[in-house]
């Protein structure tokens, strides 16, 4: 189902997007100087938040993607986790960052930091966009946060509504969802 664009309302600005983005790669930056982290973006959703998170870094790191899902065509998250691109690279031994675009029931991210907990990293933290508290079915500790949101549904800047919106600058929810 289409939906026009003016159904849409900016809850984040690109320039609030841009501050975030820019107060988190300070703080990771700090954390992990002297380190070369493997920084893991969750496709799809993270590749815009991601690529602009990576400039705004002042050290080293590696870059790497897995790609899971739990919604397809609908907004509720379906519960089942599909795998649809593992990691190319070991991390075992290595400081691990995962880079997403949102935090909604935490299935999805629960179910990943246990998988990557498995393979042995140095260590292991979170860097998320955006966090729906409200909707957390499964426990998961966001180490680095752009914002906290609303139980409502949100698109643009990499968020998307079957593959709609996902390039918007701002970040929006969807009037009457």
């Amino acid at each position: 189902m289409d939906r026009p664009d003016s159904d849409l309302k900016v809850i984040h600005s690109r320039e609030e997007i841009r501050q975030a983005v820019q107060r988190m790669a300070a703080a990771i930056s700090r954390d992990y100087q002297g380190k070369t982290p493997l920084v893991v973006g969750v496709l799809k959703g993270s590749f815009i938040f991601m690529a602009d998170l990576v400039r705004a870094l002042t050290i080293h790191i590696e870059i790497e993607f897995v790609w899971l899902s739990s919604y397809g065509k609908g907004t509720e998250s379906s519960g089942k986790i599909r795998v649809g691109r593992d990691l190319l690279c070991p991390v075992e031994g290595r400081d691990v960052l995962v880079v997403e675009d949102i935090v909604d029931t935490g299935l999805t991210l629960n179910y990943l930091l246990e998988y990557l907990r498995e393979r042995k990293p140095a260590s292991l933290r979170l860097c998320a966009l955006v966090d729906k508290p409200s909707r957390r079915q499964a426990p998961v500790s966001i180490d680095y946060l752009g914002f906290t949101a609303p139980d409502r549904f949100i698109v643009g800047y990499g968020l998307d509504w079957d593959e709609k919106w996902r390039c918007l600058p701002d970040l929006c929810v969807v009037e009457g969802m």
